[in-house]
């Protein structure tokens, strides 16, 4: 049995490490991005049924999970045409993410400059998106708990995933 400063610690330092988790996911979207491309947030994507979801991370990651019904666009491959003719609507809402959000801006400039309207970045991507208990799934569509973090550096914003790299 557990004695309750223990029990008191335990979640202290659980409550720590996910503040860590998104206050660092947060300091390098601030690094990294320009916020060229609006954000949207985990629960105000969940809230939406007719979006086109693109993964911008590389097929290997896409494999190992993803947001249902996303299609992967990949990052080092990205191929502007191939979605320009699966997504002839230019105001269709299209939602990009990758890992954290870093890629999928890139990405989105892309789309954007191509003539897309309205296209957001998943604040966090994948990684909060799991941290968030949200599900994600294998290329044959079954529910898994695994998220690809390239590394162990990486692999510190996934808390509530099994790591893969």
């Amino acid at each position: 049995m557990i004695k309750k400063p223990t029990l008191l610690f335990y979640v202290f330092l659980f409550l720590s490490f996910q503040g860590f988790t998104q206050s660092s996911i947060k300091k390098l979207l601030k690094k990294h991005n320009t916020e060229s491309i609006p954000y949207i947030s985990i629960d105000s994507l969940l809230t939406k049924t007719n979006v086109v979801l693109l993964d911008t991370r590389e097929e290997v990651e896409f494999k190992t999970s993803h947001i249902k019904g996303a299609t992967c666009v990949g990052y080092d491959f990205f191929n502007l045409d191939t979605v320009t003719t699966q997504i002839k609507d230019k105001s269709t809402e299209i939602i990009v993410y990758c890992s954290i959000g870093i890629r999928s801006e890139d990405i989105g400039e892309k789309l954007t400059a191509a003539g897309y309207t309205n296209v957001k970045n998943l604040y966090g991507g994948i990684f909060e998106w799991k941290n968030k208990n949200n599900p994600v799934y294998t290329t044959d569509n079954i529910e898994t708990n695994n998220i690809h973090t390239h590394s162990k550096y990486w692999s510190k914003l996934v808390t509530k995933a099994v790591k893969i790299y």
